[in-house]
Formats: structure tokens, sequence, C-alpha cells
């Protein structure tokens, strides 16, 4: 497994992007995708040389992610691995103790690809994917994506 992602969960989308791309140099790659599942909104930034960085809004059914967010905006949500096969995944990742939040299903910043959350210890979330794929991808225009 290998890391496709880090998670910060924003308020307003916009001010997190500018967020990102003022104070670290990151572009934005993808267009804002809703995942109606999860209740976020959802957007990818890049860097050349760096990790891609996913910025998710609560929907207003969100009522838990609401909450995390008002109580520190563009907070650490989750840190996301890529590997082979994500039920081989799941799988392993439960053999080690986590504890499996959301079982494997289509998500739709993912081009409806298969995606899951775990739970590491008492409090870091793991998303886990199997796939490269990103919705809603920019035209590329000359930057560092």
């Amino acid at each position: 497994m290998v890391i496709d992602h880090i998670c910060f969960a924003v308020k307003n989308m916009e001010e997190g992007i500018q967020f990102w791309q003022d104070a670290f140099g990151y572009t934005q790659f993808t267009q804002p995708v809703i995942n109606t599942r999860q209740k976020v909104k959802v957007v990818f930034l890049k860097k050349q040389d760096s990790l891609t960085i996913k910025i998710i809004e609560p929907t207003k059914a969100n009522a838990s992610l609401i909450n995390f967010v008002n109580h520190g905006d563009n907070r650490f949500h989750h840190l996301c691995f890529k590997c082979k096969d994500i039920h081989n995944g799941v799988r392993q990742l439960k053999e080690k103790g986590l504890r499996l939040l959301v079982p494997p299903q289509p998500g739709e910043a993912f081009d409806n690809n298969l995606i899951a959350f775990l739970l590491a210890g008492k409090s870091l979330n793991i998303e886990l994917i199997d796939t490269d794929s990103k919705a809603g991808i920019l035209p590329f225009d000359g930057n560092t994506r």
C-alpha cells in the first residue's frame, strides 16, 4: 500500500482551495464533485513532487462533519492508501486490528470506483482505494499538475 492523498475538511471549499494555493503553492486539478454516500463535496489539489491534497466540505446533510469543521477549519480528516485490490486490502487491515467503518462502495470522486473507510487506533481515519481515477479532472493548463 502507498499513500494516495491526505484529506482536510473545510467549512468553505473555495476558501480551502485558496488557502492551499496561497500558503503552499498547490493547484486545483479536479472540479468539485459531490459524493452522495459520504455527503461531502470533494476537490483534489496537486503540487509537483508532493502528495495530493483532498479537500472535503460537508453537505447540509452531514451533521457530524459540520460539527467537525465547526471545531476548527481546515482540519486533518484522513489518510488515503492505494492498494492493488480493495477487498484484499480491507481484509489485511482488519487482520491488523483496524476497524471497518464503511465497507467498499462506489465513490463519485473516484469515478465510482470502490472506496472504503477504516479506523486505526482510536482516531486515525483511513480511506482505502485501488484506483488512480479522479473525477472531474481539469484540462492541463501548463501548471505543476
